[in-house]
């Protein structure tokens, strides 16, 4: 290994805006790798930039870092992992569409609360700590 082709871990972060606890978390995780020096420092290949550019921007996306590790080792394999991403983020429009709906069912939920109570306001019995709460059915 020689130092000249390899980034220190500052540089890496100088790059690419990523702070260094979170370049050694991605390290922790195998997402990007480095081999030690003889002076104990972590040194990087060229390809980290580009490796930490695009975890940044699959997580815009919203991959977790456990995604993003596997299409990156479909990539290192020397696969194109495209297939696979795009399956994953069909996968995440389902989900949304999935929490939308429950979000819009619970919306519609607290409007007829709202609704109930601005008509019809219970009395408070002993011990109620708010009547209109205690009219929620569980």
């Amino acid at each position: 290994m020689t130092t000249a082709t390899h980034l220190k871990i500052g540089e890496v972060r100088r790059q690419t805006g990523v702070a260094v606890g979170a370049l050694r978390y991605y390290e922790s995780l195998q997402l990007i790798h480095s081999d030690r020096g003889d002076n104990g420092y972590r040194y990087y290949p060229q390809e980290t930039v580009q490796q930490v550019q695009f975890i940044k921007k699959a997580q815009t996306l919203g991959f977790s870092l456990e995604e993003i590790r596997e299409i990156l080792n479909i990539h290192q394999q020397g696969d194109i992992p495209c297939e696979r991403v795009q399956s994953l983020l069909q996968d995440k429009i389902e989900q949304l569409d999935h929490q939308i709906q429950q979000m819009m069912s619970f919306k519609s939920e607290l409007e007829e609360y709202r609704d109930r109570w601005a008509t019809n306001q219970p009395r408070p019995q002993p011990g109620d700590i708010c009547p209109l709460i205690s009219t929620v059915s569980l």
